[in-house]
């Protein structure tokens, strides 16, 4: 069996953002060269996240309102978290909401989706560097 690492890295430059990582996630499979197997795509940061959907701007809209309706960013007093120092209570609460991580099969050299997917990197508090691994295992 054969494994490939590699941190793909984001400096969003807003607080809040969707971006389709899938082109990146294809190129790790192509440099892995592992035909059958499972790919690994987690966020490393408590306040970001990695997940599956359809790219499709009035989706990530809805996600964006929707989950700024459940945790919104202020008034920040509100997040006991935020009684550090911090200013991100809320956006722990949204990666909760929206994962941590997806696994997706490989078959044949490529990402075995349904029809639509595609994966999608998460941050609820950017404005700095953040990583998010990619384990790749199979043969």
């Amino acid at each position: 069996m054969k494994s490939y690492r590699k941190e793909l890295w984001f400096n969003v430059p807003t607080r809040r953002a969707f971006i389709n990582i899938t082109p990146q996630v294809e190129e790790c499979l192509r440099e892995s060269g592992i035909k059958e197997g499972l790919v690994l795509v987690n966020a490393m940061h408590i306040t970001a996240s990695v997940f599956i959907n359809d790219d499709e701007p009035g989706l990530h809209q809805d996600y964006d309102d929707w989950l700024e309706a459940l945790a919104p960013h202020e008034p920040i007093s509100r997040y006991r978290h935020n009684r550090t120092g911090e200013d991100n209570g809320d956006a722990h609460l949204k990666r909760q909401i929206m994962g941590r991580e997806v696994v997706v099969a490989v078959t044949a050299g490529r990402l075995d989706f349904g029809p639509w997917e595609q994966i999608f990197y998460g941050e609820f508090d950017g404005r700095r560097r953040k990583r998010v691994l990619v384990k790749i295992i199979g043969e």
